[in-house]
C-alpha cells in the first residue's frame, strides 16, 4: 500500500497509541470526581495541558478539548458571534476555508449576521489592504485558516494577526488544522485557534480550541464544568494525554521532516509537470505536504479509483468537503473551471519514501496513458 492522503488523516503513531492504552488502564477515575482516583486523572490532564502550552509556546490561554477541529471551529465562530452580537454581526473570512468554517457561518447568516470575503492575490494570499477596508464598526470576527487543506496555500497568519491587533473590538480566529505538526506557526497574535490530533499521527476524536483567557465565548455543549467552563462533558484523559504525546513527537526534528517532504514535493512536481494534460495547482506559497494537480479531461474520482487499483490512495477534495464535482478552492485560485473539475490532492508525510513516490509515478503514468487516450 502507498498512502498519499495524509492531509485527510494520518496513521496513529505507536508511541501515541501506547500512551493512550497506558492511561486508559492506569487512570480509571473520572477527572471530575473528588476522590483520589479522580484527582490523579485530573493531574494527568493538567500535566498534558501544561505540556501543550509549552510545546506551542503559549501564554495565558484556555485549552478547550473538543472532539476535533470541526467542533473547535464551530465553538470558536458561534461562541464569539453569539457572545458579542451586541457589538455587531459582521464576519470576515476567505474563499479558501474548510467546510467546518462555512457551516457555522451559514448557520449565523440565517440569524441576521453578514459575511465578507477578503480579496486574494494571484497566489491565493490575503490582500491585507482589502482586509483593512472590509473592517467595520460592527465587525466582530475574522476567521482565516493558516493552510488551505486542498491546495496547501499558507497564509501569513502572523502579519494578519498584527494588523488585526489594531482593532480591539474584533477577534481573530485561525484554523491551524493543516499547519500544526507540519510547519512552525507563531500564535502570539491569534485570539483563538483550532487543531486536531489525527492530522499529526494522533488518535481521532480529540482536538483543541485554544483561546486567550480574556475572551469569553458562549458554549455549544452545556451541563457543567469539564476541563474548562466552555465545553461540558466528562474529560477524556487518555485522549488528552495521547494528544500531548502526538504533538511532542510531531514537533520533534520538525525542520528535517519539513526538508524531507519538500524534496519529495519538488521531485514529484518535476515529474508530473512533464505531462501535457497535467496542471500543477499548488504554488510556491503552499506547504510541500500538499500537492494539488489537475488532469485535464479526467474526472478526479476516475483517477482516484484507477490509482486505488494499484493500492495507492490519494484524494479529490478535502475529506470533509461536500460531494461535488468541482473544487471551489481550485476554481478560486486558477479561475479555470476545467482544472477545478479535474483536480486531485496528493498529500505527503515525513514517513513517505522516495521509493513510494517512484512507484506512484509509475502507476500514475499507466493510469494517465489509459484514461487520457479514452475516446
Amino acid at each position: 500500500m502507498i498512502y498519499l492522503d495524509y492531509s485527510a488523516t494520518t496513521p496513529v503513531n505507536e508511541e501515541v497509541l501506547d500512551s493512550f492504552s497506558k492511561c486508559t488502564k492506569e487512570y480509571i477515575g473520572n477527572p471530575n470526581s473528588l476522590h483520589k482516583l479522580g484527582v490523579l486523572s485530573k493531574e494527568v490532564i493538567d500535566a498534558s495541558t501544561k505540556q501543550i502550552k509549552e510545546l506551542l509556546k503559549l501564554g495565558d490561554v484556555d485549552i478547550i478539548y473538543t472532539s476535533g477541529s470541526s467542533e473547535a471551529n464551530n465553538l470558536a465562530i458561534k461562541g464569539i458571534c453569539e457572545k458579542y452580537q451586541n457589538r455587531g454581526k459582521h464576519i470576515i473570512t476567505t474563499p479558501f476555508e474548510h467546510s467546518s468554517i462555512y457551516g457555522p457561518i451559514n448557520y449565523l447568516l440565517d440569524k441576521g449576521y453578514e459575511v465578507s470575503f477578503v480579496k486574494l492575490d494571484s497566489n491565493g494570499l490575503v490582500d491585507l489592504e482589502d482586509l483593512k477596508s472590509l473592517i467595520r464598526d460592527d465587525t466582530i470576527l475574522v476567521s482565516i485558516n493558516a493552510v488551505n487543506s486542498e491546495i496547501g496555500i499558507k497564509q501569513n497568519i502572523e502579519e494578519i494577526g498584527k494588523l488585526l491587533k489594531n482593532y480591539p473590538k474584533l477577534y481573530f480566529h485561525a484554523d491551524l488544522t493543516q499547519a500544526i505538526g507540519k510547519v512552525n506557526i507563531n500564535c502570539d497574535n491569534i485570539d483563538l485557534f483550532s487543531f486536531t490530533a489525527h492530522k499529526f499521527y494522533g488518535i481521532k476524536g480529540i482536538g483543541c480550541l485554544v483561546k486567550n483567557k480574556k475572551i469569553v465565548i458562549e458554549s455549544l455543549i452545556h451541563g457543567g464544568k469539564s476541563t474548562t467552563n466552555y465545553r461540558s462533558g466528562t474529560p477524556t484523559q487518555a485522549l488528552i494525554v495521547s494528544l500531548a504525546k502526538a504533538l511532542r513527537l510531531a514537533l520533534t526534528d520538525l525542520d528535517n521532516k519539513y526538508k524531507h517532504v519538500l524534496e519529495l514535493n519538488n521531485y514529484l512536481k518535476d515529474k508530473l509537470s512533464k505531462y501535457d494534460k497535467v496542471r500543477i495547482n499548488s504554488n510556491d506559497v503552499c506547504i510541500p505536504h500538499i500537492l494539488n494537480i489537475s488532469i485535464l479531461g479526467v474526472k478526479p474520482e476516475t483517477m482516484l479509483h484507477a490509482l486505488e487499483n494499484y493500492d495507492i490512495y490519494v484524494s479529490t477534495q478535502s475529506a470533509c468537503s461536500a460531494n461535488t464535482s468541482l473544487s471551489k478552492a481550485v476554481l478560486n485560485l486558477t479561475n479555470d473551471e476545467e482544472r477545478a473539475k479535474s483536480s486531485i490532492r496528493v498529500s505527503l508525510s515525513y514517513l513517505t519514501t522516495k521509493e513510494e513516490i517512484d512507484k506512484f509515478l509509475k502507476s500514475f503514468d499507466e493510469c494517465y496513458q489509459r484514461l487520457t487516450n479514452l475516446k
